[in-house]
């Protein structure tokens, strides 16, 4: 496995589907803005999509990796055995949640949305769309079962592109936007379901190579399979932590009008960085790892984990600080037309601001919480993030009525430091790595050509202050054009300083 190529690979369709999704906000920037019926929908689309975010972006994976490549390295019949019993049983343990959920959905969109219960108009409206769209939780979760088999064999294409499904189908919808207006969010929301269904049906014709469903409900719960589920919870909580900390969010900020849209819109921008500083490390690192870590062979082990930190920072350092020097004027240029007021704008870079001092944090957390899950240890992660998620409730619900939702993505930020720096602790504690001679040069290089690439990037901005102005039009066009000047600067003096080198995408690991 080349690992700057396979992340490569994966990151970019990941990026395709990011650039989609950015432009489906948009879309929905403009004929929703930040209106109680964006909160309705956004409350109703925030669940579908944090599970497709715990489950497709490499939570699944974590538990499952592991123990399917013991057995691939066994036999494939064995492997075979073990990937349908956990099919007949995830499918099984789906379809039921799901019914359930759609018969009580009220108490459960009481529980998402507490802040909505008393505006039965919003509350109504929110229970309705959930209703809707909570069927791709089911199919979204068998896909990243397809996702992960396809991982173990080095494949990562297909797994990274089915989300891309999801942005075309909602792109379509919203092109008719103004034809449907108040009803667009009722045939958004059923697009979702129905991507979902689209994009099971595009994995399993790839998976087939691999795996062939045997629906077969009499199926034995073997102590492999025992083993399995109970892995996959707290590899759920300890992988996904940074999403569930967004969903505690979004829970506490539907006490405050408009808040959940602020947060979705800030979430939005920074989650594209992170897409490759960690979750593609994360899923592409894993089935290696998990094969050095069962065949013994530490040499390995050792530069498989250094690279994939230095490559974690190399990607999230600078994304962190043009986060933090254009907020404001990224959202503007993103998502400010239409709709979307000048004060949607500046609550919404608010948001971004805090969140993007975590995106290191949030990078790392997927990273560390990698080498855990390739050694078959979810419980430690799953204890620290554990204490991170109440650690962010405790900041959130204490300082909320004080200052407001910005102290959401605060709190979201200040927790998942504490997670990321716990995680390292207790890996080096536990033996489990170390780092060799070159990671803190390679390390200081990083940070330094972040900081000039800072000063730059904050130069550019002053340069063009009119052309992004919230009032320009081809403000976005400005936009790009900076960050493509910093990304080329920055990657030049990378180059030159040897912050990255140009062979690592030539090495096997």
């Amino acid at each position: 496995m080349n690992l700057v190529k396979s992340t490569g690979t994966f990151g970019f369709y990941t990026i395709i589907s990011r650039l989609l999704g950015y432009l489906r906000d948009v879309l929905i920037a403009i004929f929703l803005g930040t209106n109680f019926l964006a909160d309705a929908f956004f409350v109703a689309f925030r669940i579908p999509n944090t599970f497709r975010r715990l489950f497709a972006e490499g939570t699944f994976n974590s538990a499952f990796i592991p123990s399917y490549t013991s057995e691939l390295v066994k036999s494939k019949s064995r492997s075979n055995k073990f990937a349908n019993d956990v099919f007949n049983l995830l499918f099984l343990a789906l379809f039921f949640l799901v019914l359930i959920v759609e018969v009580f959905m009220p108490i459960f969109v009481g529980l998402i949305a507490p802040g909505f219960v008393e505006d039965i108009r919003k509350f109504e409206l929110a229970t309705i769309l959930t209703r809707i769209t909570f069927p791709f939780l089911m199919f979204v979760s068998l896909s990243s079962f397809f996702g992960a088999i396809l991982n173990s064999h080095n494949k990562f294409a297909a797994a990274s592109a089915a989300p891309i499904i999801l942005n075309i189908i909602l792109i379509i919808i919203l092109f008719f936007g103004r034809y449907l207006d108040d009803e667009l969010i009722y045939y958004l929301s059923y697009g979702i379901s129905f991507a979902g269904l689209l994009q099971l049906i595009f994995l399993y014709k790839f998976v087939k190579k691999y795996y062939v469903i045997d629906f077969d409900f009499k199926f034995q719960i073997t102590n492999k399979v025992k083993i399995f589920f109970k892995k996959l919870l707290p590899s759920i909580f300890s992988s996904g932590v940074t999403q569930i900390n967004i969903l505690v969010g979004t829970i506490i900020a539907s006490f405050q009008a408009s808040a959940v849209s602020y947060l979705y819109y800030a979430d939005r921008i920074y989650q594209i960085n992170l897409a490759i500083a960690g979750i593609a490390i994360g899923v592409v690192v894993l089935p290696q790892l998990s094969r050095y870590v069962h065949q013994k062979k530490k040499r390995k082990i050792s530069l498989i984990q250094n690279k994939a930190l230095e490559l974690s920072m190399f990607l999230s350092m600078p994304a962190s600080v043009a986060l933090v020097i254009g907020s404001e004027q990224i959202i503007s240029a993103l998502f400010g037309y239409g709709s979307f007021t000048e004060d949607s704008v500046l609550n919404s870079s608010k948001a971004l601001y805090y969140f993007g001092l975590g995106l290191p944090a949030f990078a790392l957390i997927k990273v560390f919480s990698t080498f855990f899950f390739a050694n078959h240890d979810t419980k430690t992660p799953f204890y620290i993030s554990l204490v991170s998620v109440l650690l962010n409730i405790l900041i959130s619900v204490y300082f909320f009525k004080e200052i407001g939702f910005i102290i959401i993505p605060i709190a979201t930020t200040i927790s998942s430091w504490f997670n990321s720096i716990t995680l390292f602790i207790f890996l080096k504690n536990k033996d489990l790595f170390s780092f060799n001679k070159i990671f803190f040069i390679k390390f200081a290089k990083i940070v330094f050509v972040s900081i000039i690439m800072g000063f730059f990037f904050e130069y550019l901005i002053l340069f063009f202050d009119n052309q992004l102005s919230y009032t320009f039009f081809l403000k976005s066009v400005y936009l790009i054009l900076c960050v493509f000047l910093a990304i080329i600067f920055y990657l030049t003096l990378s180059y030159f300083i040897k912050a990255f080198n140009y062979n690592d995408i030539k090495i096997k690991y």
